[in-house]
């Protein structure tokens, strides 16, 4: 029996797979620890109670498709409106060098996808999947790129797998950012810092909850308040700033959408959401460089997260679990070459390129954080390397620019071009 269900109704599961998410997260020390999404928790769970649906009494489920192509082109405007190039001024050299290598091992991460999918007999659609979609990309482009592999180029299974690749990115990325940047460190002859016996308030709530971190504490939010003496000087997420900021990602979907029917059928013609991309970008910038317009960072974040989350939850019910049987096999000893010659890389590449020192060994762990998983498995590597021996202010200042958004827009590039070759 195949039940189809509306806007309303699909929006109404894919909140409850995210509160779901939650409340395994705030539970299940394992998913906090790795940093798991909570809307990749809950939507796992959903996604197996679809499949027994499916398997023991015959249930499909079609879910609006226009709400979740609408979020996905959300999120990513939100990543363009994020782009702002002045920051690579802020950043320096590093900054620039750093988003180099991580370019370099993009391809890198594309080419051995594609040669294991070929060598294992499969499409070498697929090898994209299991390189810098899922992995780098992580859940959101592997969601994305999913549906375009799918619908344009006939790959059975692309955005299951993609999920499913990207949650063992995160996993993995958790598991060996820490041990590689701790060799690095050995090898410098640094030693451990001793642990303060009396953390101030400041130290300990640094140590509970970062912007990027899926930790929850009872109390956090009480001190927080404790601490920030003038909440007066915090710009508010008000009903007029956030229909300024709708308006900026209205005017990138519809760049969008008028550059989807523009290059189609030429050699400019990208998925519609490369153009969200874009078009954030270009906005974004136009107007802090040519009108100093003062862009809302923490509205865009709010708007393209929960864009993120909803897209997501709606992405993880509307898996075919039953269409990745044949590919686990191939697929695992594909991650596992990948997981090796992610630790290769930061080992030789980024480390040395990046100075040899300590920074370079906390810039190596970020690596492997969003090099598998994602910009907060990125953070929560460094901040475990940086709580054992030293602050490493430069590290924490490139990673977050690169991994949040630099690092999408040359992964854009990269897929666009990889699937044009003529061998794919």
């Amino acid at each position: 029996m195949e039940v189809t269900l509306n806007g309303y109704y699909t929006l109404i599961l894919a909140t409850l797979v995210l509160l779901l998410g939650r409340f395994m997260v705030k539970r299940i020390k394992f998913l906090e620890d790795f940093n798991i999404p909570e809307p990749v928790a809950g939507g796992l769970v959903a996604a197996v109670v679809v499949y027994a649906l499916n398997f023991i009494w015959g249930y499909s489920f079609n879910f609006h498709q226009g709400l979740q192509t609408a979020t996905m082109l959300m999120f990513f405007a939100s990543i363009g409106l994020s782009a702002d190039f002045g920051r690579l001024k802020a950043g320096g050299t590093p900054l620039l060098i750093f988003t180099i290598v991580v370019s370099v091992f993009i391809v890198l991460q594309d080419v051995v996808g594609v040669a294991m999918a070929s060598a294992l007999g499969l499409d070498p659609l697929l090898g994209l999947v299991t390189g810098s979609i899922a992995l780098t990309g992580g859940h959101g482009t592997a969601g994305a790129w999913g549906v375009v592999l799918e619908e344009q180029y006939g790959v059975v299974g692309a955005t299951t797998l993609g999920i499913a690749v990207a949650t063992y990115g995160l996993v993995a990325g958790g598991i060996v950012g820490g041990p590689v940047a701790r060799r690095l460190i050995k090898n410098l002859g640094l030693t451990p810092t001793p642990d303060n016996p009396n953390p101030s308030e400041v130290e300990k709530l640094a140590a509970e909850q970062s912007l990027y971190s899926t930790k929850h504490s009872e109390d956090s939010d009480h001190r927080q308040e404790e601490m920030f003496e003038k909440p007066d000087n915090i710009r508010l997420i008000t009903a007029s700033s956030t229909i300024e900021t709708l308006a900026l990602f209205a005017a990138a979907l519809a760049f969008a959408d008028i550059m989807t029917l523009i290059a189609a059928g030429t050699a400019f013609e990208l998925p519609t959401f490369v153009w969200a991309l874009a078009g954030g970008v270009i906005i974004r910038n136009s107007l802090t460089i040519a009108f100093d317009f003062d862009m809302f960072d923490r509205a865009i974040d709010v708007i393209g997260n929960a864009s993120l989350s909803l897209f997501l939850a709606m992405a993880l019910l509307s898996l075919k679990l039953w269409e990745l049987t044949e590919l686990a096999g191939p697929v695992l000893i594909i991650l596992l070459v990948q997981t090796f010659v992610m630790i290769l890389y930061v080992y030789f590449i980024t480390f040395r390129v990046m100075g040899k020192n300590y920074d370079a060994a906390v810039l190596s762990a970020g690596h492997c954080g969003f090099g598998m998983g994602a910009t907060p498995t990125a953070i929560a590597n460094m901040q475990a390397v940086t709580d054992r021996y030293l602050p490493s202010p430069k590290a924490f200042l490139i990673v977050p620019m690169v991994g949040a958004f630099f690092v999408d827009i040359v992964n854009a590039t990269v897929l666009q071009i990889f699937t044009k070759l003529p061998f794919m």
